[in-house]
Parts: C-alpha cells; sequence; structure tokens
C-alpha cells in the first residue's frame, strides 16, 4: 500500500450533498455548496475512500502518490 495518497475533488461535478464531509469531516468540508479537501495529500485512510465511493457523482478522485494509480473511485 502506498504511504500517501493524494485527494481532489472535480468541483463541475461535485453536486454538495455533504456525503463526503459527513462521511470523513476530518478531509473534506464544503465551501460555497462544493465539496473541498482539507489535504491534498493524506495518509492512506479506509474513510477517505469511503467517503469517495459514496459520493453519487464520483467527484472525489483519490490517487497514489507515487504512481498515481486511481484508487477512488472504484471502476
Amino acid at each position: 500500500m502506498s504511504s500517501a495518497w493524494r485527494v481532489g475533488v472535480d468541483p463541475g461535478r461535485c453536486i454538495g450533498t455533504s456525503i463526503c464531509a459527513g462521511t470523513a469531516p476530518e478531509h473534506f468540508r464544503l465551501v460555497d455548496g462544493v465539496s473541498a479537501p482539507l489535504a491534498d495529500v493524506v495518509s492512506p485512510a479506509e474513510v477517505v475512500l469511503d467517503a469517495a465511493n459514496s459520493c453519487p457523482v464520483e467527484a472525489i478522485i483519490v490517487r497514489d502518490v507515487t504512481d498515481d494509480r486511481l484508487i477512488a473511485p472504484e471502476e
């Protein structure tokens, strides 16, 4: 497993359901009705995957910092 993940939110896709902020408040918040990660790079955590995989529009993207491999959302 990677030692770090890059977390991003596509503001054009995000519909502001706040599921991510409710699932992982230590990693996401809503800013002007759109999700934003609190940090661009995080330590691997199951709750980040839960938030990304719970997004109804797949606006949250999690990638391995080392090789840019897609980790979430699941394909």
